[in-house]
């Protein structure tokens, strides 16, 4: 056991920090509050800590959606920066260096309109491509670069995606750059499941050979999204799949949430990056709680419905999805001296 939880509640992330890390917290109403590690309460590996209500100005409904550990070494600072969304579909860019100075009651971090919520917060380079996915099956993938740096923090910032009636950014994730033709993706596509489904046919490539070398260099770099639908269906598909465009478009369809062209019949509750031997942890509104690998959920192209990961009753829905990377605790315990295995986080 790595810490004690309630049966509604779950670890969805750990990190390795000392006493002098700096710790960002963003809330949901686009405020950010800073704490050093040595001000979080320590208790022993079973013990389930403080409510970060008590230890942070926060507003009635106003909840921590990100808490990001800064580097260390200041100086790398002003190589990184933050690139913030919203659920209406605004983005902005910040220097990273901007909130090295926060009071203790915290500051704005993003102006947010009338209902609008602050999504994810992550930290990014020049060299990323930013990910927005929608509750309608709507995505779309755009270089970081592409949001221009603000100086301020009162900003609402730019579009990131063209929203249709009644849609909301649910995720953002921050993918690395590769830089590759269409051709390339398509034959490094071929053979996935639901490759009929791909927008462009084999015809369509002609005979265009991807070379065993290009191939691996591909595979090492490939990332995977895992998509999951409210009513318990997912996927993993290939980020090769995302192709990038320009910031403020409409978006490319990221999962198909209908049958046979009739209407809609859920909604995407989550789209994030997962990696080999991840595990995820799936809630539905109905209090139910289902945890399982990502490898037993198949590879498809990207506009497919996939396969039913969590089989809700009619009138539930997944309403939660987390991450568990596991094989990163392990690495971290490695790191610290203690051998392997002697740790059992099966649990945590």
């Amino acid at each position: 056991s790595g810490m004690a939880t309630r049966e509604e509640d779950f670890v969805s992330s750990v990190f390795v920090a000392n006493t002098h890390t700096p710790l960002l917290l963003f809330s949901s109403s686009g405020m950010v509050y800073k704490m050093k590690v040595y001000r979080l309460p320590i208790g022993t590996p079973q013990a389930r800590g403080k409510a970060l209500v008590n230890l942070l100005p926060l507003d009635k409904d106003e909840t921590i959606s990100t808490v990001m550990p800064l580097p260390e070494d200041e100086d790398t600072w002003a190589e990184l920066f933050v690139m913030f969304s919203t659920r209406s579909g605004n983005v902005r860019r910040n220097a990273l260096s901007d909130f090295v100075q926060v009071k203790a009651n915290g500051k704005i971090a993003m102006k947010l309109g009338d209902d609008d919520r602050l999504v994810g917060v992550e930290v990014c380079d020049e060299n990323s491509d930013i990910l927005l996915a929608t509750a309608q099956g709507k995505c779309i993938r755009f270089s970081a670069t592409d949001v221009r740096v603000f100086a301020g923090r009162s900003s609402v910032g730019v579009r990131g995606i063209d929203l249709a009636a009644g849609d909301r950014v649910i995720s953002m994730a921050v993918l690395r750059h590769f830089e590759a033709t269409r051709e390339e993706r398509e034959a490094f596509l071929k053979g996935i499941a639901g490759e009929e489904n791909g927008e462009v046919e084999a015809e369509d490539i002609g005979t265009f050979v991807l070379s065993d070398e290009r191939r691996a260099e591909m595979a090492a770099d490939e990332q995977l999204i895992l998509s999951i639908s409210e009513d318990g269906y997912g996927k993993r598909s290939s980020a090769f799949d995302y192709r990038t465009t320009n910031r403020g478009g409409k978006g490319i369809d990221n999962m198909v949430l209908a049958r046979s062209g009739g209407a809609p019949e859920s909604q995407v509750a989550a789209a994030f990056p997962v990696a080999e031997g991840d595990e995820i942890m799936l809630v539905t509104d109905g209090g139910q709680i289902i945890r399982c690998p990502v490898d037993d959920i198949s590879k498809n192209r990207r506009k497919t419905r996939g396969v039913v990961v969590f089989r809700v009753a009619e009138d539930e829905h997944v309403v939660s999805v987390t991450w568990l990377r596991e094989e990163d605790e392990t690495e971290e315990d490695e790191e610290n001296g203690e051998a392997a295995g002697s740790a059992d986080i099966s649990d945590a």
